[in-house]
């Protein structure tokens, strides 16, 4: 008969560093009983070592065999995910200036010559002066009048579009980009959980 239940819910990803040994109360929330909770955070579940590169997987079915071997009469519930992703952080070099000058100037350029060449494609410079004529009843090659506060409302446009003005974010509303990130880092979490994690594939009919 189970002594003691406790609640169990697993952490979607956690960063760690080389030769770590990763516990359970590292991967994991634990509600339960105190004395038996402090006992079950401190079991150790895996080493990371130079083979595993970047990126770990553990599953539940571990945890739960790691807890069942430490004590039988423990009632195990969980709650959410059943794999926790452990990125392995390893020294970043310093950042060398004069490559993220490089890449600046290239997003810089590129961004330009595509904002230029959909104003070319529509045509946008005779439809200011279409609109400079209907308004004023003037005709002008260049009207300024209208040009400069488009070019001031584009930016300003991009930085409400994106939700950021340099580091600052202008409201709690996530930004387009970064709701598409999260779907992306979603597909990939599920693509390395799969591709990683080897209890998911069962060979059978093969040699061991």
């Amino acid at each position: 008969m189970k002594e003691d239940t406790i609640y169990l819910r697993m952490r979607l990803r956690v960063q760690t560093k080389p030769d770590s040994i990763i516990k359970i109360g590292d991967i994991t929330q634990v509600i339960g009983p105190e004395n038996i909770v402090n006992q079950i955070q401190s079991l150790s579940l895996y080493q990371i070592s130079k083979s595993d590169k970047n990126i770990v997987v553990i599953d539940l079915m571990h945890i739960i065999n790691t807890i069942q071997s430490f004590n039988s009469a423990i009632d195990i519930q969980t709650i959410g995910p059943t794999q926790t992703i452990i990125d392995v952080i390893y020294k970043s070099k310093k950042p060398n200036i004069g490559f993220i000058i490089l890449v600046w100037l290239l997003l810089f350029i590129g961004s330009a010559i595509t904002i230029m060449n959909f104003h070319e494609d529509v045509s946008m410079q005779q439809v200011h002066q279409k609109l400079y004529y209907i308004i004023t009843g003037e005709e002008l090659i260049k009207p300024l009048l209208l040009q400069i506060p488009y070019s001031l409302g584009l930016g300003i446009g991009m930085i409400l579009f994106f939700n950021h003005l340099f580091k600052k974010r202008i409201n709690e509303e996530p930004s387009p980009l970064e709701v598409e990130m999260f779907k992306y880092q979603q597909d990939l979490d599920q693509y390395v959980i799969i591709k990683e994690n080897k209890e998911t594939v069962k060979r059978v009919g093969h040699d061991p």
